[in-house]
């Protein structure tokens, strides 16, 4: 069974409060739309470097294990 990456958990519990916050600024008539979109974009990305540098490290220590 593989072992699941240890920023599952985390992603999860910090995309709650996130998810809250932007519901928020989406229903906000005061925030510009292109700022929320902009704000998303940029967790998501965030999200998706911080997963292969988890992943990267984790393979790296399954080959130097070895």
């Amino acid at each position: 069974m593989p072992h699941m990456n240890p920023l599952v958990p985390l992603f999860i519990l910090l995309s709650l409060p996130l998810a809250a916050i932007g519901l928020v600024l989406y229903t906000d008539e005061g925030i510009n739309p292109d700022l929320f979109y902009a704000s998303v974009k940029t967790f998501v990305i965030l999200g998706a470097i911080a997963v292969a540098m988890s992943f990267g490290a984790m393979k790296l220590s399954e080959r130097s294990k070895h």
